[in-house]
């Protein structure tokens, strides 16, 4: 009846709406169109509340379509339905709007998307107001019940039960992965034997072997391809937690003996990590300073190259990032990130540079809750009256490369870069461990194998001799003098595997490894030293001490182990000596 008023009685329905003389219902509001109210509206009570509204969308950055549609679509009619002040309106308020929309959906088939779209705007736009407390959820983890649908009853209780309590110590986003991976074994018992009714009754010649064969040919959902040989090792690897963890804990459900051991774990290969070469890395670089399409993510992706950091940890960063030391110039502080660490990188003037001008295109506004710690923060990466999404950032990248002519290219693959030119450039492993954020030597090496200085060198100096060889040849061969080695310097300063024997010393490059003969004397159980030889052994523990200490700088852990053993053996050899 209200719809079918023609033209002639719409504009009077209209006067009393924007007049809060009439509150038709939302099924109404919904059906007609109100893209005409901005000519009407002038004079109206609810002209500053849509005022107000729309000059906040504009400092958000959302454009003029997007304000007018979203101002049409939601404030307006939010309004007038509740006859009630922009200030006053609340979050019950815009639930009520989108339950609205998802019953006339349910009632007519019309499509509602475009409306949730607007109620999203809407809800930034208050809360940067200040009018609510809360900004719109962007999805948010699936709940465990729905992720584990497919997995048979008392399994998916004991499943469940289990993610809930590693939620105590883990990261949300680790219990996410062990969800996923732990659906995929239970989804597996379920197809295979449906009639199982307890983890505790799991046995390995009918389950778990054919689960491990099985994921040699498994799909990713998401490409169709067979899933990688780190996927299987991962899935494998969760499911050896939860065994181990509740059998550990004594759970009941707990199988009664042992199901998984070490060497089911697929074999990772030991790849290099994937830099960008120089030449791909210059064409990525100038796309992303010249044909931007997203320029708040092309600048999120510039900071990233230049500091090397992690993409959690960029998009974490706050307004205050930047710390100025008297004396030792500027530097950026990085957040807790994958293994919970802070930390600060050293930048120049170009970054400097750069993250002025991020702060002079993100969109400003209220603090947003902090999702690590909860409270207000004010973050680096903001547009729209929200945070830059990881999402947003690889689409971006995605273009980037694809505009440059490059392959696909990961956020993950300019960290690998940013560090590589640290390595080309010599920098030391305690630097490239403080300014990747590693926790052990290991980590960080893993970047000083792909040039490895002393390995080149050592080519070079065989190669330079194999020429002599060729040109010259020797009844007596070829010698190889100290210096030649050494380059002329202390043998305990070089860049090698050194051991320091009785009567010399030994000297190995890294490519060759640790002798296996080192020091074999000395530890052997016949070996007995006599007090004449006391200056000889003090000397060699002095020089093992050096040695110890120089691993230990260049991160070779077990080397100065090593050494840590020769020096121990060296004391009791001296102390038997100095006894007689």
């Amino acid at each position: 009846m209200r719809l079918s008023a023609g033209s002639s009685t719409r504009p009077i329905i209209t006067f009393l709406m924007l007049h809060r003389a009439l509150q038709p219902g939302y099924d109404y509001l919904l059906e007609r169109k109100l893209s005409s109210i901005w000519r009407e509206i002038t004079d109206s009570p609810l002209a500053g509340d849509l005022e107000r509204f729309m000059t906040a969308a504009a400092e958000l950055g959302f454009t003029d379509r997007v304000r007018f549609a979203t101002g049409s679509q939601v404030p307006a009619r939010l309004l007038i339905q509740t006859g009630r002040r922009l200030d006053r309106l609340t979050l019950a308020d815009l639930n009520a709007f989108a339950a609205a929309c998802h019953d006339r959906e349910q009632r007519t088939g019309k499509g509602h998307k475009h409306y949730l779209a607007a109620v999203s705007n809407t809800q930034r736009v208050l809360f940067h107001l200040g009018i609510v407390d809360e900004l719109p959820r962007s999805g948010g983890p699936v709940p465990f019940t729905e992720r584990l649908a497919d997995v048979r009853p008392p399994i998916r209780e004991t499943m469940i039960a289990y993610l809930e309590r590693k939620r105590a110590t883990c990261q949300p986003k680790t219990v996410s992965a062990l969800a996923t991976r732990l659906k995929h074994f239970g989804k597996f018992l379920a197809d295979i034997d449906p009639g199982l009714d307890s983890v505790a009754h799991l046995d390995r010649r009918k389950h778990i072997e054919p689960y491990l064969t099985a994921l040699v040919d498994a799909v990713n959902s998401k490409n169709d391809e067979v899933i990688t040989v780190a996927d299987r090792s991962r899935r494998v690897l969760a499911l050896t937690g939860f065994l181990t963890d509740i059998t550990e804990w004594g759970w009941p459900e707990a199988p009664p003996r042992k199901l998984l051991f070490r060497d089911d774990t697929p074999k990772l290969p030991q790849t290099l990590p994937r830099y960008l070469p120089v030449d791909v890395d210059r064409r990525l670089t100038e796309v992303l300073v010249e044909q931007p399409d997203n320029q708040l993510a092309a600048c999120a992706l510039r900071l990233q190259r230049a500091c090397g950091l992690r993409i959690g940890e960029l998009l974490d960063l706050e307004l205050d990032c930047v710390h100025e030391v008297p004396d030792h110039g500027s530097w950026l502080k990085i957040p807790l990130g994958k293994l919970e660490t802070e930390r600060m990188v050293p930048i120049d003037d170009d970054i400097l540079t750069l993250i002025d001008h991020i702060i002079a295109i993100r969109s400003h506004g209220r603090p947003m809750p902090h999702p690590r710690y909860r409270r207000p923060a004010q973050f680096l990466f903001t547009h729209h009256g929200r945070r830059l999404s990881q999402n947003a950032v690889r689409a971006e990248l995605d273009r980037a490369a694809q505009a440059a002519g490059l392959d696909h290219i990961t956020p993950h693959q300019l960290r690998h870069t940013y560090a590589t030119a640290l390595v080309n450039a010599g920098v030391s492993l305690q630097a490239l461990m403080a300014m990747l954020g590693h926790m052990s030597a290991e980590m960080s090496l893993r970047y000083g194998r792909l040039f490895d200085t002393t390995v080149r060198a050592e080519y070079e100096r065989a190669l330079e001799l194999a020429k002599q060889q060729t040109r010259t040849p020797a009844p007596g061969g070829i010698s190889l003098p100290l210096t030649d080695i050494t380059g002329g310097a202390d043998w305990k300063d070089t860049p090698l595997i050194k051991s320091r024997l009785a009567c010399g010393f030994c000297l190995r490059a890294p490519a060759q490894g640790a002798c296996t003969y080192a020091n074999i004397c000395e530890h052997c159980p016949s070996f007995h030293a006599e007090a004449s030889s006391l200056p000889i052994l003090a000397a060699q523990r002095v020089d093992a001490e050096a040695l110890a200490h120089d691993a230990e700088q260049r991160g070779w852990i077990a080397e100065a182990e090593r050494h840590q053993r020769l020096i121990a053996r060296l004391d009791t050899l001296i102390t038997k000596a100095q006894a007689g």
